[in-house]
């Protein structure tokens, strides 16, 4: 069992910056490929970014590419999501989550995920 546990959400203006974390814990992180979703009020969950267990392979959304960076921190178990140029619809309750990968890749699929956080609240003001 995996446990994923977000923090760093919050409050911020347009343009500005904020990094979000997941730690795990239970299992080993080494072999977890890790994700950030988002959703909105009244939306369906969206995939944000994707991190493949090694590390080697990342994937973005095209409304966030070239603003956000995903990197891991596979001593800390931790997954960042580092967040600039920030605009009013990144307002979102952003989730990590984790799935178990026997190769190395990314994926945008919800259901290839098999873990989930409880969700991080980021609001961006205008």
């Amino acid at each position: 069992q995996v446990q994923l546990v977000e923090s760093g959400g919050g409050l911020v203006q347009a343009g500005g910056s904020l990094r979000l974390s997941c730690t795990a814990s239970g299992r080993t992180f080494s072999s977890l490929a890790m994700g950030w979703f988002r959703q909105a009020p009244g939306k369906e969950r969206e995939f944000v970014a994707a991190i493949s267990r090694s590390g080697g392979y990342q994937d973005y959304a095209d409304s966030v590419k070239g603003r956000f960076t995903i990197s891991g921190d596979n001593a800390k178990n931790t997954v960042y999501l580092q967040m600039d140029s920030l605009k009013p619809e990144d307002t979102a309750v952003y989730y990590c989550a984790a799935g178990w990968r026997r190769s190395d890749y990314t994926t945008r699929r919800r259901n290839e995920y098999d873990y989930w956080g409880q969700g991080t609240q980021l609001t961006v003001s205008s």
